[in-house]
Protein backbone atom coordinates (compact mmCIF):
# COMPACT_ATOMS: atom_id res chain seq x y z
CA UNK A 1 0.00 0.00 0.00
CA UNK A 2 1.57 3.40 -0.97
CA UNK A 3 1.41 6.58 1.42
CA UNK A 4 -1.27 7.93 -0.72
CA UNK A 5 -3.44 4.96 -0.42
CA UNK A 6 -2.85 4.56 3.49
CA UNK A 7 -3.88 7.99 4.00
CA UNK A 8 -6.78 7.77 2.16
CA UNK A 9 -8.00 4.71 4.07
CA UNK A 10 -7.52 6.13 7.23
CA UNK A 11 -8.56 9.89 6.39
CA UNK A 12 -11.71 9.59 3.85
CA UNK A 13 -12.95 5.86 4.84
CA UNK A 14 -15.96 5.29 2.33
CA UNK A 15 -14.23 7.42 -0.76
CA UNK A 16 -13.89 5.36 -4.16
CA UNK A 17 -10.46 6.14 -5.26
CA UNK A 18 -9.91 5.75 -9.50
CA UNK A 19 -8.22 7.91 -12.36
CA UNK A 20 -10.24 9.17 -14.16
CA UNK A 21 -8.59 9.33 -17.98
CA UNK A 22 -8.85 13.26 -19.71
CA UNK A 23 -7.70 13.22 -23.14
CA UNK A 24 -5.21 10.05 -22.54
CA UNK A 25 -3.83 11.52 -18.82
CA UNK A 26 -4.82 10.28 -15.59
CA UNK A 27 -6.95 12.71 -13.24
CA UNK A 28 -6.85 11.19 -9.54
CA UNK A 29 -10.46 11.54 -7.90
CA UNK A 30 -12.33 10.36 -4.92
CA UNK A 31 -15.78 10.34 -5.13
CA UNK A 32 -17.99 9.41 -2.07
CA UNK A 33 -21.97 10.51 -0.76
CA UNK A 34 -25.28 11.05 -2.37
CA UNK A 35 -27.05 14.29 -3.34
CA UNK A 36 -26.09 17.22 -5.96
CA UNK A 37 -22.40 17.20 -7.19
CA UNK A 38 -19.57 19.20 -5.15
CA UNK A 39 -16.57 19.10 -6.62
CA UNK A 40 -13.65 20.01 -4.38
CA UNK A 41 -10.55 21.49 -5.43
CA UNK A 42 -6.99 21.73 -2.75
CA UNK A 43 -3.94 24.05 -3.27
CA UNK A 44 -0.07 23.99 -3.04
CA UNK A 45 1.44 22.40 -1.49
CA UNK A 46 -1.12 19.46 -0.94
CA UNK A 47 -3.34 16.75 -2.44
CA UNK A 48 -7.15 16.20 -1.96
CA UNK A 49 -6.22 15.08 1.63
CA UNK A 50 -6.63 18.54 2.67
CA UNK A 51 -10.23 18.29 2.57
CA UNK A 52 -10.44 15.18 5.13
CA UNK A 53 -11.92 16.98 8.21
CA UNK A 54 -14.44 18.92 5.92
CA UNK A 55 -15.57 16.45 2.79
CA UNK A 56 -16.58 13.04 4.56
CA UNK A 57 -19.21 15.47 6.67
CA UNK A 58 -20.69 16.54 3.57
CA UNK A 59 -21.18 12.85 1.67
CA UNK A 60 -24.88 12.94 3.73
CA UNK A 61 -26.12 15.77 1.38
CA UNK A 62 -23.60 15.63 -1.42
CA UNK A 63 -21.48 13.55 -4.12
CA UNK A 64 -18.25 14.93 -3.07
CA UNK A 65 -15.71 14.78 -6.12
CA UNK A 66 -12.34 15.06 -4.82
CA UNK A 67 -9.41 15.83 -6.91
CA UNK A 68 -5.76 15.92 -7.45
CA UNK A 69 -5.07 19.38 -9.28
CA UNK A 70 -3.15 19.13 -12.36
CA UNK A 71 0.88 18.04 -11.47
CA UNK A 72 -0.40 17.31 -7.49
CA UNK A 73 -0.74 14.03 -6.44
CA UNK A 74 -1.27 11.21 -8.14
CA UNK A 75 -2.55 13.36 -11.27
CA UNK A 76 -0.41 13.72 -14.47
CA UNK A 77 2.09 15.84 -14.64
CA UNK A 78 2.83 17.52 -17.86
CA UNK A 79 6.66 18.32 -18.54
CA UNK A 80 7.70 21.40 -19.19
CA UNK A 81 6.71 23.10 -23.21
CA UNK A 82 8.69 25.73 -24.18
CA UNK A 83 5.93 26.70 -26.62
CA UNK A 84 3.16 26.60 -24.01
CA UNK A 85 2.44 26.35 -20.67
CA UNK A 86 -0.27 23.52 -19.91
CA UNK A 87 -1.18 25.47 -16.28
CA UNK A 88 -2.64 27.92 -17.22
CA UNK A 89 -5.88 27.84 -14.90
CA UNK A 90 -8.14 27.56 -17.77
CA UNK A 91 -6.70 24.62 -19.20
CA UNK A 92 -6.59 22.59 -15.45
CA UNK A 93 -10.44 24.53 -15.52
CA UNK A 94 -11.34 22.79 -18.57
CA UNK A 95 -10.00 19.18 -17.00
CA UNK A 96 -11.54 19.89 -14.11
CA UNK A 97 -14.74 19.85 -16.54
CA UNK A 98 -13.76 17.06 -18.12
CA UNK A 99 -13.89 15.10 -15.24
CA UNK A 100 -17.11 15.94 -13.52
CA UNK A 101 -18.56 15.37 -16.85
CA UNK A 102 -17.04 11.60 -17.23
CA UNK A 103 -18.92 10.90 -13.48
CA UNK A 104 -22.44 12.16 -15.14
CA UNK A 105 -22.08 15.81 -13.79
CA UNK A 106 -23.09 18.63 -15.75
CA UNK A 107 -23.47 21.37 -13.27
CA UNK A 108 -22.56 21.14 -9.70
CA UNK A 109 -21.04 23.23 -7.29
CA UNK A 110 -17.50 24.27 -6.23
CA UNK A 111 -15.10 24.73 -3.21
CA UNK A 112 -11.85 25.59 -3.36
CA UNK A 113 -8.40 26.41 -1.63
CA UNK A 114 -5.10 28.19 -2.87
CA UNK A 115 -4.49 26.54 -6.45
CA UNK A 116 -7.67 25.46 -6.22
CA UNK A 117 -9.41 28.14 -5.80
CA UNK A 118 -7.68 29.58 -8.74
CA UNK A 119 -8.66 26.67 -11.17
CA UNK A 120 -12.66 27.19 -9.62
CA UNK A 121 -12.62 30.82 -10.33
CA UNK A 122 -11.68 30.20 -13.79
CA UNK A 123 -14.04 27.09 -14.20
CA UNK A 124 -16.87 29.50 -13.05
CA UNK A 125 -15.56 32.44 -15.39
CA UNK A 126 -15.42 30.50 -18.29
CA UNK A 127 -18.40 27.53 -17.72
CA UNK A 128 -21.05 30.04 -15.80
CA UNK A 129 -24.01 27.62 -17.45
CA UNK A 130 -22.29 24.39 -14.91
CA UNK A 131 -20.81 26.31 -11.48
CA UNK A 132 -24.06 26.37 -9.58
CA UNK A 133 -22.26 28.18 -5.99
CA UNK A 134 -18.44 28.47 -5.26
CA UNK A 135 -16.42 28.65 -2.62
CA UNK A 136 -12.85 30.00 -2.92
CA UNK A 137 -10.61 30.35 0.18
CA UNK A 138 -7.46 32.77 0.34
CA UNK A 139 -6.66 34.08 -2.91
CA UNK A 140 -6.45 37.27 -4.67
CA UNK A 141 -7.02 36.85 -8.52
CA UNK A 142 -3.67 36.96 -9.96
CA UNK A 143 -4.88 40.18 -12.02
CA UNK A 144 -5.05 41.98 -8.76
CA UNK A 145 -2.51 40.24 -7.16
CA UNK A 146 0.00 41.24 -9.09
CA UNK A 147 -1.08 44.95 -9.72
CA UNK A 148 -0.94 45.04 -5.68
CA UNK A 149 2.52 43.97 -5.00
CA UNK A 150 4.72 45.78 -3.42
CA UNK A 151 7.70 45.30 -1.18
CA UNK A 152 6.19 43.93 1.81
CA UNK A 153 3.84 41.50 -0.27
CA UNK A 154 6.80 40.22 -1.67
CA UNK A 155 8.47 39.26 1.46
CA UNK A 156 5.52 37.36 3.13
CA UNK A 157 5.20 36.20 -0.37
CA UNK A 158 8.33 35.55 -1.75
CA UNK A 159 8.65 32.61 -3.51
CA UNK A 160 4.77 34.23 -5.77
CA UNK A 161 8.34 35.41 -7.61
CA UNK A 162 10.59 33.04 -6.87
CA UNK A 163 8.89 30.23 -8.19
CA UNK A 164 8.16 32.06 -11.77
CA UNK A 165 11.95 32.98 -12.78
CA UNK A 166 12.91 30.97 -15.91
CA UNK A 167 13.30 27.53 -16.03
CA UNK A 168 15.71 26.09 -14.37
CA UNK A 169 16.52 28.59 -12.19
CA UNK A 170 13.63 27.48 -9.41
CA UNK A 171 13.74 23.63 -9.77
CA UNK A 172 17.88 23.39 -9.24
CA UNK A 173 17.47 25.99 -6.13
CA UNK A 174 14.83 23.98 -4.31
CA UNK A 175 16.23 20.01 -5.69
CA UNK A 176 18.76 20.67 -2.80
CA UNK A 177 16.44 20.36 -0.45
CA UNK A 178 12.55 19.67 -1.60
CA UNK A 179 10.88 18.90 1.33
CA UNK A 180 12.92 21.87 3.50
CA UNK A 181 11.68 24.37 0.53
CA UNK A 182 7.84 22.75 1.09
CA UNK A 183 7.62 23.04 4.68
CA UNK A 184 8.71 26.70 4.05
CA UNK A 185 5.37 26.94 2.34
CA UNK A 186 3.16 24.69 5.26
CA UNK A 187 4.45 26.33 8.29
CA UNK A 188 5.13 29.85 7.23
CA UNK A 189 1.72 31.26 6.09
CA UNK A 190 -0.14 31.64 9.58
CA UNK A 191 0.82 32.83 12.82
CA UNK A 192 0.89 29.87 14.53
CA UNK A 193 2.22 25.86 13.59
CA UNK A 194 -0.96 24.22 11.66
CA UNK A 195 -1.59 20.74 13.26
CA UNK A 196 -1.76 18.88 10.12
CA UNK A 197 -2.58 14.93 10.28
CA UNK A 198 1.04 13.23 10.22
CA UNK A 199 -0.09 10.92 7.28
CA UNK A 200 -1.56 13.85 5.01
CA UNK A 201 1.15 15.99 5.59
CA UNK A 202 3.84 12.79 4.61
CA UNK A 203 1.27 12.49 1.42
CA UNK A 204 2.01 15.84 0.59
CA UNK A 205 5.81 15.86 1.19
CA UNK A 206 5.91 12.58 -0.68
CA UNK A 207 4.09 13.95 -3.80
CA UNK A 208 5.05 17.54 -4.32
CA UNK A 209 8.87 17.15 -3.66
CA UNK A 210 9.87 14.90 -6.96
CA UNK A 211 11.70 16.39 -9.49
CA UNK A 212 7.90 16.30 -12.33
CA UNK A 213 6.51 17.48 -9.17
CA UNK A 214 8.82 20.58 -8.92
CA UNK A 215 8.78 21.64 -11.79
CA UNK A 216 4.87 21.28 -12.13
CA UNK A 217 4.20 23.60 -9.35
CA UNK A 218 6.85 26.26 -10.71
CA UNK A 219 5.11 25.95 -14.14
CA UNK A 220 2.06 26.97 -12.92
CA UNK A 221 3.00 29.76 -10.87
CA UNK A 222 4.87 31.09 -14.32
CA UNK A 223 1.45 30.36 -15.99
CA UNK A 224 -0.10 32.91 -13.05
CA UNK A 225 2.10 35.54 -13.93
CA UNK A 226 2.82 34.88 -17.51
CA UNK A 227 -0.70 33.93 -19.36
CA UNK A 228 -3.62 33.86 -16.38
CA UNK A 229 -3.24 37.83 -16.04
CA UNK A 230 -3.95 38.64 -20.06
CA UNK A 231 -6.68 36.34 -19.14
CA UNK A 232 -8.09 38.19 -16.59
CA UNK A 233 -6.80 41.14 -18.07
CA UNK A 234 -9.95 40.25 -21.01
CA UNK A 235 -12.43 39.22 -19.01
CA UNK A 236 -12.01 42.58 -17.08
CA UNK A 237 -11.72 44.85 -20.44
CA UNK A 238 -15.25 42.85 -21.59
CA UNK A 239 -16.73 42.81 -18.16
CA UNK A 240 -16.86 39.44 -17.65
CA UNK A 241 -18.14 38.44 -14.00
CA UNK A 242 -18.90 35.59 -11.74
CA UNK A 243 -22.50 34.76 -12.39
CA UNK A 244 -23.01 32.38 -9.60
CA UNK A 245 -23.36 33.31 -5.80
CA UNK A 246 -20.01 33.16 -4.82
CA UNK A 247 -18.54 32.57 -1.10
CA UNK A 248 -14.98 34.27 -0.90
CA UNK A 249 -13.30 33.56 2.53
CA UNK A 250 -10.10 34.32 4.14
CA UNK A 251 -7.74 33.91 7.36
CA UNK A 252 -7.33 37.03 9.34
CA UNK A 253 -3.78 36.03 9.69
CA UNK A 254 -2.99 34.93 6.00
CA UNK A 255 -0.99 37.38 3.90
CA UNK A 256 -4.72 37.70 2.13
CA UNK A 257 -5.79 38.68 5.26
CA UNK A 258 -3.04 41.08 5.90
CA UNK A 259 -2.37 42.86 2.22
CA UNK A 260 -5.58 42.94 0.48
CA UNK A 261 -9.26 44.64 0.68
CA UNK A 262 -10.74 41.31 0.28
CA UNK A 263 -13.99 42.35 -0.16
CA UNK A 264 -13.44 45.16 -2.52
CA UNK A 265 -11.17 43.31 -4.61
CA UNK A 266 -14.10 40.56 -4.86
CA UNK A 267 -16.86 42.70 -5.39
CA UNK A 268 -15.03 43.91 -9.16
CA UNK A 269 -15.16 40.16 -10.04
CA UNK A 270 -18.67 38.47 -8.37
CA UNK A 271 -22.58 39.45 -9.40
CA UNK A 272 -23.76 38.12 -6.04
CA UNK A 273 -20.47 38.08 -3.54
CA UNK A 274 -20.42 36.99 0.21
CA UNK A 275 -17.72 37.13 3.07
CA UNK A 276 -16.61 35.29 5.78
CA UNK A 277 -12.92 35.89 7.54
CA UNK A 278 -11.42 32.87 9.71
CA UNK A 279 -9.51 33.33 12.61
CA UNK A 280 -5.98 31.80 11.84
CA UNK A 281 -3.71 31.94 8.48
CA UNK A 282 -4.00 30.58 4.90
CA UNK A 283 -4.94 26.75 5.37
CA UNK A 284 -8.07 27.41 6.47
CA UNK A 285 -9.01 23.40 5.67
CA UNK A 286 -6.88 22.41 8.29
CA UNK A 287 -6.39 25.10 10.41
CA UNK A 288 -10.20 25.96 11.44
CA UNK A 289 -12.42 23.03 9.59
CA UNK A 290 -15.18 23.19 11.69
CA UNK A 291 -15.49 26.93 10.77
CA UNK A 292 -15.03 26.29 7.04
CA UNK A 293 -17.26 23.57 7.28
CA UNK A 294 -19.96 25.69 8.85
CA UNK A 295 -19.81 28.40 5.91
CA UNK A 296 -19.65 25.82 3.69
CA UNK A 297 -23.00 24.41 5.03
CA UNK A 298 -24.77 27.43 5.29
CA UNK A 299 -23.76 28.76 1.97
CA UNK A 300 -24.56 25.55 -0.29
CA UNK A 301 -28.13 26.54 1.81
CA UNK A 302 -28.82 22.38 3.61
CA UNK A 303 -31.63 22.41 5.45
CA UNK A 304 -29.30 21.57 8.64
CA UNK A 305 -25.95 22.37 9.65
CA UNK A 306 -23.87 18.64 8.72
CA UNK A 307 -23.39 17.12 11.60
CA UNK A 308 -20.02 16.10 13.42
Amino acid sequence: MTIFEEADAKLLPGFERRLISVNGNSVMTLTAGTGPALLMLHGDPQTHLCWHHIAPKLTKNFTVVLTDIRGRGETHKPARDAESNAYTKRAMADEQLAVMHSLGHRSFAVVAHDRGARVARRLALDHPETVTRLVVMDIIPALDFYEALNAEIAQDYFYFSFLTQDYPIPERLIAGDPEAFLRLILEGLSDKPVHYDPLALAAYLAANSTPDGITAMCECFRAGYHIDQLHDLEDRRIGRRIACPTLIMWGEKSVVGRHFDVKSVWRKWCSDPSFVQTRGGHFIPEETPDAALAAIAQFLQQDRLVSN
